[in-house]
């Protein structure tokens, strides 16, 4: 079955209207009809071919919301009208340890990646979001609050859950000190989940007039990290930090602010290696660098149904897929708040 999708034909392109043709639908398969894609910036790296591993045609989006149509035969999870999300995965080993584990991230044979992947039963590349529909098998396929707003709730399926697993790998719970570096689509997410957690949280800024917003999103303080004398107050002050900049930048100004046994997770990956940080404080107070990425299904359901208890979604502004482009040259300056979500309802194809 052949549907209609926004594709990347060539690295120097823009992204245009085209057909795609959907995998037959499998015993474990449900079909979407997507109403609600977010927009991620990795969506971009992969159609500018940034980081030399995409083949075209590609289909990005990896932000999924939308509506159950169909199901094959042996799904026993989900039935035809059910509002559903999909992440960053479609598909994993199943067999290795990390899988087994319920942490299908770190799959030792490589996670199936919604778009830009290699389907299992076709041998040709999976398709993402950016389209009318999508075949995913229902063991990838997680429930949706149905009261949250939709369109909120896309990124959670990226940006959300991507900083949802160290919060609770890391065991964070009230009366903890929670660090945030950078207030974007990732940041924005880490100030209101920590903070509904019941954590203190503290955001790190380049950008002075980011604070009323970040208060705004649940941070406790604002931390213009420019300012060597705000840096010096915040010294040994907190528990763990969720470092969301996807630039390199030197990494010894936070470790500072941790306190002993604190631990600095690095959730963005520049485009070049950080600075080595200076070891002799990690050595002396036991400090620790690590880094964690998305979340597992098992997470992304637990993050999803903590945010319908407490009505937390993204901020989002809303474009219809013809807009993709503009949308793209505003993310490279930063100019949204703090998500792009595609309507595919008032998309024209």
């Amino acid at each position: 079955m052949k549907i209609n999708a926004l594709v990347a034909t060539d690295a120097a392109q823009p992204l245009s209207s085209g057909r795609i043709a959907l995998r037959p639908l499998q015993q474990q398969d449900v079909k979407i009809e997507i109403l609600y894609c977010g927009v991620c910036h990795s969506d971009l790296h992969m159609a500018r071919n940034e980081w030399a591993v995409s083949r075209y045609p590609l289909v990005p989006g990896h932000e999924i919301v939308g509506r159950i149509v169909e199901t094959g035969a042996g799904v026993d999870k989900f039935k035809a009208g059910d509002i559903v999300g999909v992440g960053v995965m479609v598909d994993s080993c199943r067999e290795c340890h990390f899988c087994k584990q319920q942490e299908e991230q770190y799959c030792e044979a490589g996670f199936t990646a919604t778009y830009n992947g290699i389907d299992k039963y076709t041998g040709e590349s999976t398709w993402g979001g950016y389209a009318q529909n999508v075949v995913v098998d229902q063991d990838f396929v997680v429930s949706v609050p149905q009261h949250l707003p939709l369109s909120g709730v896309a990124p959670m399926l990226c940006a959300g859950v991507t900083v949802w697993s160290p919060l609770r790998h890391y065991n964070v719970q009230a009366g903890m000190r929670v660090g945030v570096v950078g207030l974007g689509g990732l940041g924005h997410m880490a100030v209101k989940l920590a903070s509904a957690l019941g954590a203190e949280v503290t955001l790190f800024t380049t950008s002075p007039q980011k604070g009323e917003d970040a208060r705004r999103l649940g941070a406790h303080h604002v931390v213009v990290s420019r300012d060597a004398g705000q840096m010096a107050a915040a010294q040994t002050s907190l528990d763990l930090i969720i470092n969301c900049v996807a630039a390199p930048h030197d990494l010894d100004p936070y470790l500072a602010t941790l306190k002993t046994n604190g631990r600095l997770v690095l959730v963005g990956i520049p485009d070049r290696p950080h600075l080595a940080p200076d070891v002799t404080p990690m050595v002396f107070r036991r400090l620790s660098i690590s880094g964690s990425s998305i979340g597992s299904i098992k997470e992304t359901q637990e993050m999803l149904d903590f945010c319908g208890k407490h009505n937390i979604t993204a901020d989002v502004e809303m474009i219809a897929g013809e807009d993709i482009e503009q949308a793209f040259a505003r993310m490279l300056k930063g100019d949204v708040k703090y998500r792009f979500v595609i309507d595919m309802q008032r998309t024209r194809w």
